[in-house]
């Protein structure tokens, strides 16, 4: 792992948002909400995400191949920044009630 690695990084914050998704996920299911089939959608394939950019970026540090290493880093990060702009855009409808 190198000196400037972002998968420490990755991990930590994909591992925070992906509680922060499996808590509206709950809170959604224990609600009983019935309109609520985008936000459910939306949150699931965030989490989706989320898990695989933690399972990458763990894959990067516990590689030994420098290239290895670096590649499956990029990879982390771009599904990372997806599942970003997923929850994000979740964050924005909720918060506007732009879901009935």
């Amino acid at each position: 792992m190198a000196n400037g690695s972002k998968s420490p990084h990755i991990l930590n914050t994909s591992t925070n948002l992906l509680g922060f998704c499996l808590i509206v996920l709950t809170s959604i299911k224990v609600m009983h909400f019935n309109n609520s089939t985008l936000i459910d959608d939306s949150t699931g394939i965030a989490s989706l995400l989320l898990m695989a950019s933690c399972f990458l970026s763990f894959l990067s540090m516990r590689s030994n191949d420098a290239r290895r290493s670096e590649r499956l880093e990029n990879v982390a990060d771009y599904v990372f920044l997806i599942a970003l702009i997923c929850v994000s855009v979740t964050i924005v409808f909720v918060s506007f009630n732009l879901i009935s």
